[in-house]
Parts: structure tokens; C-alpha cells; sequence
């Protein structure tokens, strides 16, 4: 009788990409909340995650009253607009609705990038329900909501998991909710942006070791590119990373996030390490063939 142990570390997501060891590493633009709740500065996060040959594009859907604590409601937060609003209103302001949504997911056809969003609720997994996508992402304040956890694996929909904020107890817990045989764990700081000696990126491969069926993967908030490839060189097989038009724009995320340059950038050493890496075989290649014709002495 399999056993997980006996599984590939593999998981395939709704348009039919599998994520996984020996396959390229997605790469997920996070949008967020970086359009400020507009639709045009959405729909060019999309295409700018397109031309940067980004995997998926992803953003993110709640319900504020549901998900923003109570004493949080009326503390003061400056907007991207220039106001200074309660935290409640602010929240509710940078929500896209549905036909924002429905834009976004004719635009994401037209690319031909698929697209998600991390959702908070359960209403808001409902309404990301509605457009078929590819996976579900759970952020890292939602790994303690069991509720959601459950809704989401009652959905059928593979799911990501970002570990932020949590102890290892709280991350198997959410593992054995979602389902180890159909989720993608991303090692997480919720820090934006997170310091270097925070990153403590050698959690991939204890990730790795404890869940042996699971893609393991890196939800980055580290400004720079540097470690976030040294999480795909210690095996991620996932980096999620913020993108956003302009780094010095207000806001909780646009400090930690990457500009499309900076994406496109990312994406291509990625694309040269997986080149580069081999498959660890010792051996001459044809390329050496004449040099070793021409400098061996002895056969």
C-alpha cells in the first residue's frame, strides 16, 4: 500500500502546472494590495508579471470586518490617496470588487497568466471560488483560522501555505487540515521588508525534511534578489515574491516588494540556475571532448 513517503514531492495545481522537485520553480508575483485599491495600477501589476515571465500572478481578497481586529478599526493610517482615514476605512478602500475582478481575469486569459489571490474568509474564498483558480493561497495570519483551513480543503483546490508569525506545532496543524499530499509550503517572515538575519532561510530544508510529499517554497520579503535565489539554490520550489510599479510609494507592502525590473531580473537567474545545476553526474560533457583530446597526456 503507498504511503506518503512513497509520493513524489509534487503537486498539481487547477491549470494543470505541477510544482514540484525536477520541475521549474514557480515564480508568483505578488500584486497584493499594491494597485491601492485601483484598477488600472491591477492591470498593469498583471502585465508588468507577465513580462517579467512570472508564473502566476496573485493578489489578495478579504472581507475588512471580518478580518481586521476590532481595536485596530479606528486607529489612524495614511492612504495612498494623501488622506489619513481609520484603518477600517482604509482596509475597505483598497478592496477590489467584482468587476475588477472580472477585468482582471479577462485580462490574465488575454496574457495568458494564470491568476489567484491569498483569501482571509471564508466569503472571500467563495468569491475567488467563482473564477476556477489554479490554487488557494493561505497568508500567514489565516494559518490559525481552522475554520478557513477547512473550507478550503472541503473546496478540492490544492493550496499554498506561507508559515509566517507560526510555531512548527501551528504549521503541522494547518498541514494536516489542508492536506500534506496537495500543499505547497512557503518558509515566511511577516516582516515588510525583513532583515537579512531574520531570513533563516535553512528552514526550506527542515520544511523539507518533516513534510516529505510537500513542495516547499519561499514567501519572500527581503528587498533584495540575493536571497531569495539562495532559497531556489537550497531547493525552493516556489518564491513568492511583491511586485510592485514603485517602490517609494506609501503603503505596508511597497518597501518589501521588487519592480518589474526587478522581477524580470529574478526570473532569469532563476531560469540560468535550474540550467546550470545539472543532475550531479560525474563526467566528462561533449564540450570537453576536444580539450581532453588535446591536454591528456594519459588516456
Amino acid at each position: 500500500m503507498e504511503t506518503w513517503a512513497d509520493r513524489v514531492r509534487v503537486v498539481t495545481f487547477g491549470d494543470g502546472r505541477q510544482v514540484g522537485d525536477d520541475r521549474i520553480c514557480a515564480v508568483v508575483a505578488e500584486a497584493g494590495i499594491n494597485h491601492d485599491g485601483q484598477l488600472d495600477i491591477a492591470l498593469d501589476l498583471c502585465r508588468a508579471a507577465k513580462a517579467a515571465g512570472a508564473t502566476y500572478v496573485k493578489f489578495q481578497k478579504k472581507t475588512p470586518r471580518l478580518c481586521v481586529p476590532k481595536h485596530q478599526w479606528d486607529v489612524p493610517k495614511e492612504a495612498p490617496w494623501g488622506e489619513i482615514l481609520p484603518y477600517i476605512t482604509y482596509k475597505e478602500r483598497m478592496e477590489l470588487g467584482q468587476d475588477d475582478y472580472h477585468s482582471i481575469a479577462f485580462l490574465c486569459k488575454e496574457l495568458s497568466i494564470s491568476w489567484t489571490a491569498s483569501v482571509w474568509d471564508e466569503p472571500s474564498l467563495d468569491f475567488l471560488l467563482g473564477y476556477d483558480p489554479p490554487f488557494i493561497k493561505v497568508p500567514s495570519a489565516c494559518l490559525t483560522d481552522l475554520d478557513l483551513l477547512r473550507a478550503i480543503r472541503r473546496s478540492g483546490r490544492p493550496a499554498v501555505l506561507s508559515t509566517g508569525m507560526s510555531t512548527l506545532s501551528q504549521v503541522k496543524a494547518a498541514a494536516a487540515l489542508l492536506g500534506p499530499d496537495r500543499l505547497v509550503l512557503l518558509h515566511c517572515r511577516s516582516t515588510y521588508p525583513c532583515q537579512a538575519k531574520e531570513m533563516n532561510l535553512s528552514a526550506i530544508q527542515t520544511l523539507r525534511g518533516l513534510f516529505p510529499v510537500a513542495p516547499i517554497g519561499l514567501s519572500n520579503h527581503y528587498p533584495g534578489l540575493w536571497l531569495a535565489l539562495c532559497a531556489v539554490a537550497l531547493g525552493a520550489n516556489m518564491v513568492e515574491a511583491h511586485l510592485t510599479l514603485d517602490r517609494s510609494s506609501i503603503g505596508t507592502d511597497h518597501a518589501a516588494s521588487w519592480e518589474p525590473g526587478g522581477l524580470r531580473k529574478f526570473v532569469q537567474q532563476v531560469r540560468r540556475w535550474e540550467e546550470a545545476k545539472g543532475d550531479g553526474q560525474i563526467g566528462p560533457v561533449e564540450s570537453e571532448r576536444a580539450v581532453l583530446h588535446k591536454l591528456r597526456r594519459c588516456p
